[in-house]
């Protein structure tokens, strides 16, 4: 028996797909239905690794742990990494299979794919009572609709109804709800069910007579208006300003546990991937997260954070020409904290042999670490566990490069105190470890250094939990679906598609 199935599209990018599926998943399993994420095709740098070892998108790996189950490649099984402005590196089922243009891409391998992406969500729903899938973009991009597998595509050969979510923060939403739906060939639009509101602020009763207008418009019904909150982003796809919109840009400071507050200044370097490293620091009371680009910005910082990133190579250029380098060199020096996370670390090392990702050949790190760096064309896609300054610690990693370090100290050891990760000299560290802030022993010792050597009378709280902080999060989703939409309606929709006779809308999909 196949499981029911609904399909979350947006009249635009970051219209709250990723939340909104986030909030169903999490309102279903308090429903006792056991339910899974899907994300056809995720173009992003903010990727995770299952315990299978395979390589997802974070959003999908929110999802899931909002679903209560463990993530899978079955619920992205196309990751696009972008590599610049033209390529991206293709992750196919967790693995990496290769760096292809945009053209390339759209112009034929999407499509093959398509077999792939049905199977892995065939899969899914017979497993589960339902699977929740989250579109891409817009699924009225008509430039893109004949390679499709994401939006209209996979609805279409899945038959998933759809619901559309639109932004009201932005303004023109019911331009764009009508739009969406118009832009449609017939056959797609019978599966557009409706619509539904995000980030609206104010008194919901000004909005319901476009609403109405807009239901006698295209037919179509609008199955709830999600107020505004401040911090419910999860772990989104792409850009500085979606990662931080949830837990650095719009959280509020907690007053800090000991007299001073944490400044940290994260480099905001190209190609950055798995920037939610910092949330688990801006999850701290006393600890201010802040992105930088300029050198004078590491001035009054306590703790400068190199994050990772897709291009290491162009990232230490910008670096170089922004004066950041020499900014870093002279934090080092001078022995206050630098942390490098993949990426960052490699980039503090002394070169970078690359043939495999900028194939620059010879790169001259910073020179602060004693690592030598060689990229490998074999990604290295883990899950490893051990201890640092006394705590255990976890995490993943993701990186072609493989780090020779020929000095300095051991910064994460097994439990016999062998080496497993990384490198520190004095007050600058560097690991290939994602999410190794997300321990929460691990993190408050890594604080209490941090502050001694910035002088700083900071205190960790004794009882921050990140694991804690994310179901609270996750909880506030469910929340919001299951108090402002119709989640009697959204069951329908899950169980038995879209309604019949919905009507067309012209003119419909050019020929």
């Amino acid at each position: 028996m196949t499981g029911g199935g609904l399909l979350v599209a947006g009249t635009t990018s970051d219209a709250g797909k990723s939340v909104v599926t986030a909030g169903i998943c999490r309102w279903l399993v308090r429903q006792g239905v056991k339910v899974a994420p899907f994300k056809a095709q995720n173009m992003s740098l903010n990727s995770f690794v299952t315990k299978e070892g395979a390589e997802i998108g974070r959003a999908q790996a929110m999802q899931a742990q909002a679903c209560r189950v463990e993530p899978t490649a079955l619920m992205n099984p196309v990751l696009l990494k972008p590599g610049g402005e033209r390529s991206s590196q293709v992750v196919l089922l967790g693995k990496p299979v290769g760096e292809m243009s945009a053209r390339g891409y759209h112009g034929g391998r999407q499509q093959k794919l398509l077999g792939t992406v049905l199977d892995c969500l065939a899969e899914l729903r017979g497993t589960y009572d339902a699977v929740i899938c989250e579109g891409a973009g817009s699924p009225a991009e008509i430039n893109l609709r004949r390679t499709d597998i994401v939006n209209m595509g996979i609805a279409r050969n899945a038959g998933l109804p759809v619901l559309v979510v639109g932004d009201i923060d932005r303004g023109g939403v019911f331009a764009s709800f009508f739009g969406t739906v118009a832009l449609l060939s017939p056959e797609d639009q019978a599966l557009i069910a409706g619509f539904l509101v995000n980030k609206f602020r104010g008194d919901v009763s000004l909005l319901e007579p476009g609403l109405d207008m807009l239901h006698g418009l295209t037919g179509r019904r609008t199955y709830g208006v999600l107020p505004f909150r401040h911090g419910l982003g999860i772990d989104e796809e792409d850009g500085l300003r979606v990662s931080l919109r949830g837990t650095v840009r719009e959280s509020n400071v907690s007053p800090p546990v000991g007299e001073d507050v944490l400044r940290v200044a994260v480099c905001a370097i190209p190609l950055m991937s798995n920037f939610t490293d910092v949330d688990a620091l801006a999850a701290e009371p006393g600890v201010v997260v802040r992105f930088v680009d300029r050198p004078e910005e590491l001035a009054d910082a306590d703790l400068v954070v190199i994050p990772g990133t897709r291009g290491t190579v162009r990232a230490l250029e910008w670096l170089r020409e922004r004066g950041l380098a020499d900014a870093l060199r002279r934090r080092a020096a001078e022995g206050l904290p630098v942390l490098g996370i993949c990426g960052g670390f490699q980039i503090l090392g002394e070169h970078i042999e690359d043939e495999v990702e900028s194939r620059r050949g010879h790169v001259e790190g910073l020179g602060v670490l004693p690592v030598r760096v060689r990229f490998a064309r074999e990604k290295t896609l883990t899950r490893p566990v051990g201890e640092a300054l006394g705590e255990p610690v976890e995490g993943y990693e993701i990186h072609h490069g493989v780090a020779d370090v020929v000095g300095g100290e051991a910064f994460i050891s097994d439990d016999e105190g062998h080496s497993l990760d990384g490198c520190r000299v004095g007050q600058t560290w560097g690991t290939h470890w994602h999410g190794s802030l997300e321990s929460d022993g691990f993190r408050r010792a890594f604080l209490r250094e941090v502050a001694t050597a910035a002088g700083r009378r900071f205190v960790p709280a004794a009882d921050t939990s990140f694991a804690a902080l994310r179901e609270e999060q996750l909880d506030r989703l469910g929340d919001l679906i299951e108090q402002h939409a119709d989640t009697d309606a959204l069951w329908r929709l899950i169980e038995s598609g879209a309604p019949q006779g919905l009507p067309f809308i012209p003119p419909g999909a050019p020929a």
